[in-house]
């Protein structure tokens, strides 16, 4: 059997892994490439993939990383079903729809420039139908620790990840001429203290394991050291009766927010103040989390038993609307104001940065990758004006970075993760991470396993 690979293969985006047996054809993933030069062009339906002849896919998790190419799958005549926890289904569904929805926007934009230049006009990759037609393909929600047969000759099981919301780590069993193959594909996986979601899940043995490495270089930040930022924070915002503006990813950033205000708030250490959810879809993200309770830890059910403040939450105000959120700029402090996007180069947060970012008493609190050349990274690194919607604006908001809220695990997490699997001296095949990632994780598993990884490129294929 083989494996190609379409994608995060030398870098972190894209994930794509094709299983060819003799009886079978598997993706696993289908995500979008983002960020980086030429990532448009990568965004097709590659035509060795053949998705007419596909008999199942899988999705590890929601992230648009992961499922933003799975519409051209049915452009291609796929038939089959796609298999994902109900998490991911419906987490899926609300990344696929905003993605349409941005690239009608992006291609509208772009055409109007080209209309007058005599340039072929541009086509969003999918429509809102072609999502609805996507999302009708997801089956019966797959359940963590379950076996299932998603086509002939192979079964499947997934277990948690602790990446985000009914992320999975999945295990394929592929019986082909008398013999037996275990295969891991490792998903993203999570930092094992990560909020509201269990901890990630390993195996026990497998004969190749494909395994991310985003964070393969070194450890992330410990979660403890920013909290204790964090409510330092809070709590000298809240003494100034400061607003404080938080630029957060509606999938994933958001909840975690909420769930460490809400330990304040719970412990005592502060009384609940107004806390705004400038995003419909952050806003319906947080409703999708509320609806999967199974899926949190133990901390997160116990907080939510014990206190009155969580399961009330009048706290929390949804501004729904444009209209709701141009109201916000009257609101006084002390609040907290979450809107997207997370590295300030869209969204709302736009808005309220130039309307907030020369006021001294205001506070803004980066808590994600800010990419280089975006807003964000700008704030980070301290200018004194950026320009906002064609305006030079002054910097004179107090700018706080907290780098310790990563969704990935470090390096230490994932060789432990990896520890579990060694024993059985698995072919390693490092994804998901650039050079700077996976190279050191891999002398690592080498000095440490015996076990030389490999590594890698787009289109490359892995025999077993």
């Amino acid at each position: 059997m083989k494996i190609t690979l379409h994608g995060a293969a030398g870098e972190v985006t894209g994930s794509a892994y094709l299983l060819e047996t003799e009886r079978a054809r598997v993706l696993v993933d289908f995500g979008m490439f983002q960020g980086g030069p030429g990532h448009d062009a990568k965004n097709v339906l590659p035509a060795e993939l053949l998705a007419s002849r596909l008999d199942a896919v899988l999705l590890t998790h929601a992230h648009l990383d992961h499922v933003g190419r799975l519409p051209l799958l049915l452009k291609g005549r796929y038939q089959g079903d796609i298999h994902a926890t109900g998490a991911t289904r419906d987490l899926a569904g609300l990344i696929l729809r905003d993605s349409a929805k941005v690239q009608a926007y992006d291609v509208e934009r772009k055409n109007r420039k080209r209309a007058g230049t005599g340039k072929p006009l541009l086509e969003p990759l999918y429509s809102p139908d072609e999502v609805e037609q996507t999302i009708q393909r997801f089956r019966a929600t797959v359940e963590y620790g379950r076996t299932f047969s998603p086509a002939d000759g192979v079964t499947a099981r997934y277990v948690e990840a602790g990446h985000m919301l009914g992320s999975a780590s999945i295990e394929l069993t592929v019986q082909q001429k008398g013999q037996t193959k275990v295969m891991v594909f490792s998903g993203d996986i999570g930092p094992s203290d990560f909020a509201i979601l269990r901890d990630p899940v390993t195996f026990k043995r497998a004969d190749i394991v494909f395994m991310e490495s985003t964070y393969g270089d070194r450890d992330n930040k410990p979660l403890k050291e920013t909290l204790a930022e964090f409510r330092a924070i809070i709590e000298d915002a809240v003494n100034r009766k400061a607003r404080i503006l938080v630029p957060a990813f509606a999938v994933g950033r958001t909840q975690q927010i909420l769930y460490h205000l809400d330990e304040l708030f719970c412990a005592g250490a502060l009384k609940p103040f107004p806390v705004y959810i400038d995003s419909p879809m952050a806003i319906e993200a947080t409703r999708i989390y509320q609806s999967h309770p199974d899926l949190f830890d133990a901390e997160a059910i116990a907080m939510e038993r014990a206190c009155d403040i969580i399961r009330g939450r009048n706290h929390v105000i949804p501004t729904p609307t444009p209209q709701d959120s141009m109201k916000l700029n009257d609101v006084t402090g002390p609040c907290l104001i979450m809107a997207g996007s997370g590295m300030c180069n869209a969204g709302r947060i736009l808005h309220h940065l130039k309307h907030s970012l020369s006021d001294a008493d205001t506070v803004v609190m980066i808590v994600g990758y800010q990419a280089e050349g975006s807003l964000g990274r700008l704030l980070v690194e301290g200018a004194k004006t950026v320009k906002i919607f064609g305006e030079m604006v002054a910097v004179n908001s107090r700018i706080h970075t907290l780098n310790g809220f990563s969704a990935h695990a470090g390096q230490s997490a994932l060789l432990k993760w990896f520890g579990d699997l060694a024993p059985s001296k698995p072919q390693i095949v490092l994804t998901h991470g650039e050079a700077r990632g996976r190279e050191p994780l891999a002398e690592l598993i080498l000095k440490r396993h015996g076990l030389k990884a490999v590594l890698p490129m787009q289109g490359d294929i892995i025999r077993s």
